[in-house]
C-alpha cells in the first residue's frame, strides 16, 4: 500500500522522488550470451522459427536497436527479464555480445518512478519514449491503461509509441538518427508488410517526402490493398486493422475480426485458461 501511496501524490511528486533515484534506471551494458540464460518462469514457450529467422538477418545487418533486460543471478551470470526472442535471434545472428539493461536488487516502484521521470526527458528520441513505456509495462506488469494513469497520457497516445516496436529495425534506427519524424513513422505503422514499410522509408528518404505525402501514398497504397487482401483470405477490411490491433493491445490477447460486405460481423477473443478468460472480461468491464 505504501507504494501505491506514493504513486498516487501525483506527476509533480513523482518526478521529485525520481530526480533522487536516477541510479535506478540500469545503464545499457554488453552482456557476454554466454552468461545469459532464459527465465524458466517465461510463459511463451513458442517462437515462429521463421520470424526468428527475420530478426537474425536484421540483427547481423544492423544490430540489435532494443537491449534485452536481465536480471544478474550470480557472479557473471544473468537471466532474461524481457527480451527473449531478440535473445534468441541473436543466439542465430551469431553474436557473442548483447546489449542489456542489468536490474540488481532495486525496489519496482523505485524503477517505475525513475523511468516515467526518464520519460520526461526532452532528449528523448520516439524510440526511447516507446523502448520507456514498453518497459514500464513488462517489468512494472502495468497495462496500457494503468501507464496511462501514472504518467497523465492519453493510451491512444501510449499505443502509438508501443506501434512503432513493431516497425523494421531499419526504420526504428532511422527514427533514433532523425532521418524520419514521428509523423513518417505513424504513417508507416498504418501499413501492411515490412516489405512494403521499408519501401516507402526508402522513398521517404530518397525524395524528402513530407508527412502529408507519406500519409497519401498510404491512402492510396490501402486501397489497392483492400482488393488485395480479399484474395489472401482475409475477413474484414484493411481500414479495420487498426481496430483489430487496438483490441489486441487492450485486451493482452490475441483477436480476429470477420465482416461481410453489409458491415455484419463478429469478433473472436483467444485465451490461455480459464483464469486467462477471467482478466479479459474484468478489462472489459473496466471500459464500461
Amino acid at each position: 500500500m505504501a507504494k501505491r501511496s506514493v504513486l498516487g501524490r501525483g506527476l509533480g511528486a513523482l518526478i521529485d522522488d525520481a530526480e533522487k533515484m536516477k541510479d535506478a534506471v540500469p545503464s545499457i551494458n554488453e552482456v557476454e550470451l554466454r552468461k545469459i540464460e532464459v527465465n524458466p518462469f517465461q510463459p511463451r514457450s513458442n517462437f515462429d522459427q521463421e520470424l526468428l529467422n527475420e530478426l537474425a538477418v536484421s540483427i547481423k545487418e544492423i544490430g540489435l536497436i532494443q537491449p534485452l533486460t536481465l536480471r544478474k543471478i550470480g557472479d557473471d551470470k544473468y537471466q532474461i527479464i524481457a527480451g527473449e526472442r531478440r535473445f534468441r535471434a541473436a543466439q542465430i545472428a551469431g553474436l557473442k555480445r548483447i546489449p542489456a539493461y542489468i536490474r540488481h536488487a532495486e525496489d519496482e516502484g523505485m524503477l517505475e518512478m525513475a523511468l516515467v521521470e526518464n520519460i520526461q526527458r526532452e532528449d528523448l528520441d520516439a524510440i526511447e519514449i516507446a523502448f520507456s513505456y514498453n518497459r514500464l509495462i513488462e517489468e512494472c506488469k502495468l497495462t496500457q491503461e494503468g501507464l496511462s494513469e501514472r504518467i497523465g497520457k492519453k493510451r491512444s497516445t501510449i499505443a502509438n509509441y508501443l506501434r512503432l516496436l513493431k516497425l523494421p529495425a531499419i526504420i526504428q534506427k532511422g527514427i533514433r538518427d532523425k532521418e524520419i519524424s514521428m509523423g513518417h513513422a505513424r504513417a508507416l505503422v498504418n501499413i501492411g508488410g515490412h516489405d512494403t514499410q521499408v519501401s516507402i522509408y526508402e522513398q521517404i528518404l530518397k525524395n524528402d517526402l513530407s508527412v502529408r505525402k507519406v500519409e497519401e501514398l498510404v491512402r492510396n497504397l490501402g486501397d489497392e490493398i483492400d482488393d488485395s487482401v480479399k484474395t489472401k483470405g482475409l475477413k474484414y477490411p484493411k481500414a479495420y486493422q487498426t481496430v483489430k490491433d487496438d483490441l489486441s493491445e487492450v485486451l493482452n490477447s490475441n483477436v480476429d475480426l470477420s465482416m461481410n460486405n453489409r458491415g455484419r460481423g463478429k469478433i473472436v477473443i483467444s485465451f490461455k485458461s480459464a483464469r486467462d478468460l477471467e482478466r479479459i472480461v474484468e478489462l472489459i468491464k473496466r471500459q464500461d
